[in-house]
């Protein structure tokens, strides 16, 4: 950590369910990510970023955030607090069939033995919860739950008598999804169909408890397909997602909420506040999102990555958002570091233009 001046703190968001070209898959984007923690002292970002399924990398630097939590970081009124370990508690769906839960927790026993992490005993929502999943007209995936109370009841007993610290929740989700739709998922292209209904699960939660939350899926085993792309290859290595969702929880910062009381007191030195945030990285489409127009607002440099395309049409140019548009995220990374070093990024280039006379006395 550079210790002359503060931490330089990026943010790293690709929104779920909207067929983003890098993160739109099976934890895809986790490599941006290890990139990106490389050149800054903190990486906040969330779980469709470092989720691949029983694929996970620890990274000391950066911080695992549910998409509620992270808009209401953005917005001010939270702050993420870092901890060595969270206590997870597991919920699991009633109405997941025998058989696939003990494949979830045995997953589950597994991350305790061979990982260290620290687990609370298991519980089951008291009735299906009955998830549902729709597509918007915009091509982006979304969800229902219908039975949300059960999944309330639940986590407040594992927060309330357990005392979970974070919580990791596996639904059952339809086997009957729309056939063209996985797959093309399957081999690279379209939108995630159970990545919207992931959301709005773990969405339910956090701004319930305040708590790190984050979603695994229960389903069937796929029949073996030769030719799947490699972006959506984590998905097909067992019969769980759960293993990357534990991981991510175990160290995930808890939520802080800002009293202002005690923030008018000062600020204390093991808490990350929005303000503190430099620089944000979104894809050039997807700049729609509460926690973007919140750090727009701020003294925050917004950099948009044009060749991860999604099925949104939402620039920084309709929303009037002052950007910095790059090509890739290979471009993105020199932004940052530049960024970081205090050095303009046209002084890089071959031709620099001479200075100009800012008022009418120069004419």
């Amino acid at each position: 950590m550079n210790s002359l001046n503060r931490p330089y703190t990026v943010v790293l968001i690709v929104p779920t369910g909207i067929g983003a070209a890098i993160g739109g898959y099976a934890g895809d984007a986790l490599p941006v990510a290890r990139a990106m923690s490389q050149v800054c002292d903190r990486l906040i970002t969330h779980p469709n970023v470092l989720n691949g399924a029983q694929l996970y990398w620890n990274l000391p630097n950066v911080l695992y955030v549910e998409g509620y939590g992270l808009d209401r970081f953005a917005q001010g009124d939270w702050g993420l607090k870092s901890t060595h370990q969270n206590r997870v508690g597991l919920i699991l769906d009633q109405g997941i069939e025998p058989e696939l839960r003990l494949r979830h927790l045995q997953a589950a026993d597994a991350t305790r033995a061979t990982l260290g992490l620290d687990l609370t005993d298991y519980i089951l929502t008291d009735a299906p919860l009955n998830v549902e999943l729709r597509t918007a007209s915009s091509g982006a995936s979304w969800g229902t739950i219908g039975n949300p109370d059960s999944l309330v009841r639940a986590a407040e007993t594992l927060i309330t008598q357990a005392k979970a610290d974070a919580i990791a929740i596996v639904a059952r989700f339809p086997d009957n999804i729309d056939s063209l739709a996985l797959n093309n998922y399957r081999h690279g292209q379209g939108v995630d169909p159970l990545a919207g209904a992931e959301a709005v699960i773990s969405h339910l939660i956090v701004r319930q408890f305040s708590i790190p939350t984050a979603h695994a899926p229960a389903l069937m085993p796929l029949p073996l397909d030769a030719t799947i792309s490699p972006r959506s290859a984590a998905e097909e290595l067992g019969y769980t997602f759960l293993p990357c969702v534990l991981v991510g929880l175990s160290r995930a910062p808890r939520f802080v909420r800002r009293e202002k009381e005690s923030f008018n007191l000062g600020r204390s030195s093991d808490i990350i506040w929005g303000d503190e945030v430099d620089a944000v990285v979104i894809p050039e489409t997807a700049c729609g999102g509460s926690a973007i127009l919140s750090f727009s607002q701020q003294n925050t440099r917004i950099i948009t990555v044009a060749d991860n395309k999604t099925q949104l049409n939402v620039t920084p140019e309709s929303l009037g958002i002052q950007a910095i548009k790059v090509n890739s995220y290979l471009e993105a990374l020199g932004v940052l570091v530049t960024h970081r070093a205090g050095i303009n990024a046209d002084a890089l280039r071959p031709t620099l233009s001479s200075l100009k006379c800012f008022s009418k006395a120069c004419d």
